[in-house]
This record gives structure tokens, C-alpha cells and sequence, in this order.
């Protein structure tokens, strides 16, 4: 099983990361339909992400707030 959408979805992440406003719905909606796009564009199917991560917007969620959290604002 390949791990090509996992790592484009950590490798994404870790860049657009500090990018997004917030937890909220609105954002990380947004923000999950952004890595979606820049998936297609590589030629990387939702269903290769979520396949090998579940749900990306709980995976989105839980990586704002951890980094949120680390920032000590």
C-alpha cells in the first residue's frame, strides 16, 4: 500500500500550516478543500489521502490545535 498521500498531506501541512487563521469550522473546511486542490494538481485522488489517513478534517483540526497550542500565544 503506498504512503503517497499521507506524506503529501504532512508534507502540506508543514507548509501551510501557519497560514491558517484558526480551529474553527469555517477555516478548517477551507483549508481541507485547499489541500484537496493542490492534491489534484499532483495528480493525488482525495481517496489516496484518506485512505491512508482517515478523516483529513479531524487530522487539519488536530494539527491547528496542537500547533496552536506550541506557539504560546
Amino acid at each position: 500500500m503506498s504512503t503517497r498521500g499521507s506524506n503529501f498531506m504532512h508534507k502540506w501541512l508543514s507548509n501551510n500550516l501557519k497560514g491558517i487563521i484558526g480551529a474553527d469550522v469555517i477555516s478548517v473546511s477551507e483549508t481541507t478543500q485547499k489541500l484537496f486542490v493542490d492534491a489534484k494538481a499532483l495528480g493525488i485522488s482525495r481517496d489516496e489521502i484518506e485512505e491512508e489517513t482517515g478523516s483529513v478534517y479531524e487530522t487539519i483540526l488536530d494539527a491547528i490545535v496542537h500547533h496552536e497550542a506550541g506557539t504560546g500565544d
